[in-house]
């Protein structure tokens, strides 16, 4: 009986082995809750300070200077959201003795820089033609695929956050008026909803 545990103790330990080898799995809940407060609150700057809910495709009603100020705070979410999500997996992979720069985390950015940057010329395009209104759910649809793509490289549990964001993108993209508050749902209360789940099942 003793020698059956051991080996079941073995297999599972193996198996443990394999998986950290495979899959990158220092990604912090606490990054996606702190991504929604990020996006909460950069949803509400553009809302309440610009004016900034396009409810047409092609939204003229903004002129270049509040244009460039949106475009500024969505980057400064972005980088605020990256630099926080870099920050709190290295500490984690620290806890875990591990290194959060290595060959599956490698994998795991390239694949997700495919669809990101696919997404970023499109939106420059978009940009280019005024067509403001189908950026932001263009956002959500990119970043959706983006994180379906990096799944197998990560949780699982990731590629349902993914079909959730492109669900939303398409929903936004039908119904235009809608994109700014499906976008701050998107970014910012299914981050914080996914990142308060992974933290009680993998984090605890």
């Amino acid at each position: 009986m003793k020698e059956e545990q051991d080996y079941i103790q073995d297999l599972t330990e193996i198996r443990s082995m394999m998986e950290r080898s495979s899959k990158f799995l220092s990604l912090s809940g606490l990054a996606g809750v702190m991504a929604g407060i990020y996006a909460l609150a950069g949803a509400y700057i553009a809302y309440s300070h610009f004016n900034f809910n396009p409810d047409e495709i092609s939204y003229s009603s903004f002129d270049s200077s509040s244009l460039s100020a949106i475009i500024f705070l969505a980057i400064s979410v972005l980088l605020l959201a990256i630099g926080t999500a870099i920050f709190l997996s290295w500490k984690k992979a620290q806890k875990r003795n591990e290194s959060a720069w290595n060959s599956t985390s490698k994998r795991m950015i390239a694949t997700m820089a495919i669809p990101l940057s696919a997404g970023g010329i499109f939106i420059l395009l978009l940009l280019s033609k005024n067509l403001i209104g189908l950026i932001v759910p263009s956002t959500l649809l990119f970043y959706g695929l983006a994180l379906y793509s990096a799944s197998k490289f990560t949780f699982d549990d990731l590629k349902f956050l993914g079909l959730i964001q492109m669900a939303l993108g398409l929903i936004g993209t039908g119904f235009i008026e809608y994109g700014l508050l499906l976008w701050a749902v998107g970014f910012g209360v299914v981050h914080i909803g996914y990142g308060i789940y992974m933290h009680l099942k993998y984090e605890r």
